[in-house]
């Protein structure tokens, strides 16, 4: 009788244990920029905006609640024909911040919850950080090679320095 009921506890436990095989990870992704800490936070605070800065967004479009407010969820529309349904949790206009969660689409990840911040290094410089936790899309124990913590990571690490990199350059060309 004891076998049986280890093995039930073992078959209600297995789920969890499944999810704990995936750690959540960190990405963090910096740049410095040539421009007032108004003028940056200026050109990205925009949720519905993020099209207008990041290479990869062909679209962005506010599909529930009002831009900039939390609750607002946008649909970005990817250049390769993907998209990305996100939410905006928090809006901190005064201290240039704004933090977001993924609902779905088709990156690799999972429970994603990211932050955008704005910092003025002095009064013609900024330092953008976007940084983001989160977890594979496969969160079981043999997840495949595209769906595995270093796809997850690599992936988000491309989107952020991409989407910096551009927003740099479209700054600081006069």
């Amino acid at each position: 009788m004891n076998r049986i009921r280890m093995l039930a506890a073992a078959l209600v436990l297995a789920p969890g244990l499944a999810l704990a095989a995936a750690p959540t990870l960190k990405v963090s992704k910096s740049v410095t920029i040539h421009a007032p800490a108004a003028t940056v936070w200026a050109r990205v605070k925009d949720f519905g905006g993020l099209n207008t800065w990041h290479p990869a967004v062909t679209r962005d479009d506010i599909v529930a609640g009002t831009d900039n407010h939390p609750g607002a969820e946008r649909k970005l529309t990817l250049g390769n024909g993907g998209w990305v349904h996100e939410k905006l949790l928090s809006f901190d206009d005064a201290h240039r911040r704004f933090g977001y969660t993924i609902l779905g689409g088709v990156l690799p990840v999972s429970d994603y919850h990211s932050s955008l911040h704005v910092v003025a290094i002095d009064k013609d410089s900024s330092r953008v950080t976007w940084s983001g936790t989160f977890k594979r899309k496969d969160t079981g124990d043999h997840p495949a090679a595209d769906a595995d913590d270093k796809a997850a990571t690599t992936t988000i690490a491309g989107v952020y320095q991409s989407g910096l990199d551009n927003l740099k350059k479209i700054l600081e060309t006069k």
